[in-house]
């Protein structure tokens, strides 16, 4: 791993984009439904469920009215960062169609650098069937499709060794050449002298792949992103204080987050409690996850302190829940001009 210089200091000449990201780019359907419609269709409330086309063709047809924007959780992540003025860049796979072609549009629309050649064979585009609930929690059925088929020949090695920090997004880890894709760009990061970060995404992909999730954590990851549930469920505890000290010492920053609880950033010897900004009105949960690491990213690339990063990111998420969707609405910046 790269020398410990938490946070960044200096600005290297060689970095064009702070984060490159690469994940799922996913086309995101999100609706709002009673609980009992999470019951009809065997759905576990607050989870992302991995669904066939038939089940997401059947899952859609059963959704009321809803609203459909460019998705995926690392992709979201991107859109923040630029958001806040940053550089960003996503690594993702979509097929030559229409869903594929809108994902691109809105996310070099949104100030993200996005070259990855469209697949003309294979699954369709993914998408993410989002289900918000009268409590804003959100349940999601996904169809991966063609964004799970990423491989290493889809990294761009020059866009890894231009990129401060590379993002990796837990979701795609279901897949061998994914994981494939994930190491080598790892590797690519650290002997360029970057970071690498992880999202460990959701409690269930945890429980698929801890043990190598714990790996990646000891060998590859310098800064590791995850809420209560998933870091307790990486160190199979119900009990986030033990979880947290677990943590520490197995990356360079874990930045957890807890909800209405705030969040806890923990370096080797350091712990920052950060209050959770306070909403008016919480409308969809959606994205918050992603947009924390946005703003933690942002700030940890920009020089800042561990605790104004865990405000950054506090601050991006409580925009973030005050509407329907997983990206900002209104500039970042603005917003977090007072508190840089």
């Amino acid at each position: 791993m790269p020398p410990e210089t938490t946070p960044m200091t200096m600005r290297d000449a060689t970095i064009e984009f702070d984060v490159l990201a690469i994940g799922n780019a996913l086309v995101d359907v999100l609706a709002q439904e009673p609980d009992s419609f999470l019951d009809d269709h065997s759905l576990i409330k607050g989870s992302m469920t991995l669904i066939d086309a038939l089940h997401a063709e059947a899952l859609y047809d059963a959704m009321g009215p809803g609203v459909e924007v460019s998705g995926g959780s690392a992709a979201n992540t991107t859109v923040g960062i630029s958001s806040f003025g940053g550089r960003s860049a996503f690594i993702g796979r979509v097929k030559d169609d229409q869903l594929g072609t809108v994902f691109a549009h809105d996310i070099r629309a949104a100030g993200v650098h996005y070259s990855t050649p469209a697949t003309k064979t294979g699954p369709p585009s993914g998408r993410c069937l989002i289900l918000v609930t009268p409590d804003a929690q959100r349940t999601m059925g996904t169809f991966l499709g063609s964004s799970s088929f990423l491989t290493p020949d889809d990294v761009d090695a020059a866009l890894v060794q231009r990129s401060a920090v590379t993002y990796l997004e837990g979701y795609l880890w279901d897949e061998p050449d994914a994981k494939a894709a994930f190491i080598y760009a790892a590797n690519l990061a650290h002997e360029a002298g970057r970071r690498v970060a992880l999202s460990l995404s959701d409690a269930f992909v945890v429980d698929r792949h801890r043990s190598e999730f714990l790996d990646l954590v000891d060998g590859h990851i310098d800064l590791l992103f995850a809420n209560e549930v998933e870091i307790c469920s990486l160190y199979e505890t119900d009990d986030f204080d033990v979880a947290l000290q677990r943590v520490s010492g197995h990356c360079e920053v874990a930045a957890l987050t807890r909800g209405e609880k705030g969040a806890v950033i923990v370096s080797s010897d350091t712990v920052h409690i950060i209050d959770a900004a306070k909403a008016t009105r919480v409308e969809d949960t959606t994205g918050a996850g992603d947009l924390f690491a946005a703003g933690f990213l942002y700030g940890f690339t920009h020089g800042y302190e561990l605790s104004v990063c865990g405000r950054l990111g506090a601050l991006a998420a409580f925009e973030v829940i005050g509407h329907m969707g997983a990206r900002p609405m209104v500039s970042l910046a603005e917003l977090a001009a007072p508190l840089l």
